[in-house]
């Protein structure tokens, strides 16, 4: 049974449903689109998100009519230009509309227009394909120099409900970080708390454990973590990583690594497994991904150049070499997937989608870390042959840095500064079977202006199925 078929007869009981009061009839009809927050002018949205609130600035009264054909389904009024849709009423509109378009006519009423304006109307498809319950993400301050506090949290795509998975209270006000999830599984997860007493934390099946990477060979801090998908590995870069800000540049600040090695840890054993091609000077290797089959590890490498005097030459391939899961060994051949010599730019963050067909990753003009660079954009080609995929609906003239794909394939969440270049903001976007990619959207929240006025950045988004619960308790003697 599909989840929202049972919303269906409520959904002809409630007809129109009508919110709060106002003006009516309008004095004059404009063939211009609404000018609303968040833009939501013909996105795709999974059939089981969250309301698509949004607001116009200066407007005293709002009315937004959904409907489908000749049928209004929600009829919703607002004050101070705010739409703010009731969940039950709109979960009952996206079952009703599955696979479907829902036309949204908008009027409005204010100082500019005061006997109001009935605007082009706009249109939103309903896809079928759900989309992971929650979604998972560090909020911090975009310095990188210094934070008071900071957290990885959780949000609940089909409502408006976010709670915090864990923040620095548990270990002194210190950096959490790091988070990853083994197949998208609540139950199933790391962090790194760093500190006294910090360390990689594991909560696997209910058992929270702490380890210090640094006790174990090669005695080295692991970043950047990647699970296996069948949760006994846990790939590592260990990287040391400095930053430098300019002045009067166009570029306020530059994250470079001046080493990086590559490494797995077994948590079975609670060793480390290191291959020498991947630990040694004379290349950087970061950003490691598994392939869905978990067979072959994708990381990034680059040439070793002087930092950041000489941060302009640095440029990351994209390699891949095979990992026998059975005795935990690398296997001889490594290929390159993304050439930065014959293709362009450095990559970053490589991701395969689940069905093992697409990669997609981002690339910049040079270095590391894109998210400081304006040019960096997602970029996607096919995994059996190498070629590109068009995903110019995913950019925007800002950077593009972390994504992740959700556990069916039909979803990214893309990390990106668009809206000011300065905050990292999470916004969706369907990817169908044959690769072909919708128009992002916003992270839904109950006040539009949410995602203007927090005042800090979403980083490295990750879907989960389910909500995650970490015993807060342990964790606190845990990292004393």
């Amino acid at each position: 049974m599909h989840p929202f078929s049972r919303i269906i007869p409520f959904l002809a009981a409630v007809g129109i449903c009508a919110c709060s009061t106002g003006p009516v009839s309008v004095g004059s009809v404009s063939d211009a689109l609404p000018p609303i927050f968040p833009d939501y002018v013909s996105v795709t949205v999974p059939c089981n998100i969250a309301p698509l609130n949004f607001s116009m600035r200066g407007i005293d009264h709002i009315r937004a009519e959904f409907s489908t054909g000749d049928r209004t389904l929600l009829d919703i009024r607002g004050r101070h230009g705010v739409v703010d849709i009731p969940i039950d009423g709109w979960r009952g509109m996206l079952a009703g509309a599955l696979g479907d378009s829902v036309q949204v006519t908008v009027s409005a009423w204010g100082p500019a227009q005061p006997e109001g304006i009935r605007y082009r109307p706009f249109s939103f498809h309903v896809s079928p394909d759900s989309v992971d319950g929650w979604v998972a993400y560090r909020l911090i301050e975009p310095s990188y120099e210094g934070w008071r506090q900071m957290g990885i949290y959780q949000r609940d795509l089909s409502s408006f409900e976010e709670k915090v998975l864990v923040d620095n209270s548990v270990n002194d006000m210190g950096c959490v970080n790091c988070h990853s999830f083994a197949g998208y599984s609540p139950e199933r997860m790391l962090f790194h708390a760093r500190g006294t007493g910090g360390g990689t934390v594991f909560m696997m099946d209910g058992r929270v454990t702490k380890a210090d990477f640094t006790k174990i060979g090669p005695g080295k801090q692991g970043v950047y973590p990647m699970w296996s998908p069948d949760g006994r590995y846990v790939a590592f870069s260990s990287n040391t990583t400095y930053q430098s800000f300019f002045g009067g540049h166009g570029q306020p600040l530059e994250v470079y690594d001046q080493a990086s090695d590559l490494m797995v840890y077994d948590t079975r054993s609670g060793e480390m497994i290191v291959d020498e091609r991947f630990q040694t000077e004379d290349r950087w290797e970061t950003f490691p991904a598994w392939t869905p089959d978990g067979r072959a590890l994708l990381f990034c490498s680059a040439d070793p150049y002087p930092m950041p005097a000489e941060r302009e030459k640095v440029h990351y391939d994209i390699l891949r070499v095979g990992f026998d899961p059975d005795s935990g060994t690398f296997g001889e051949r490594v290929d390159t997937l993304y050439a930065a010599y014959r293709d362009g730019g450095s990559a970053s963050f490589p991701r395969v989608s689940p069905d093992g067909r697409y990669l997609l990753f981002t690339r910049t003009g040079h270095g590391t870390f894109p998210v400081w660079h304006d040019d960096a954009d997602l970029v996607m080609q096919r995994m059996d042959d190498g070629s590109p995929v068009d995903v110019s609906a995913l950019n925007s003239a800002r950077s593009e840095g972390c994504h992740e794909w959700s556990s069916s394939g039909r979803w990214v969440v893309i990390g990106s500064r668009r809206l000011d270049g300065r905050y990292t903001r999470l916004f969706f976007a369907h990817v169908s079977s044959e690769g072909v990619c919708s128009k992002p959207f916003l992270l839904p929240q109950r006040d539009p202006d949410h995602n203007v006025w927090r005042l800090k950045s979403y980083n490295v988004p990750q879907f989960i199925r389910g909500e995650v619960r970490l015993p807060k308790k342990e964790l606190k003697k845990m990292l004393k």
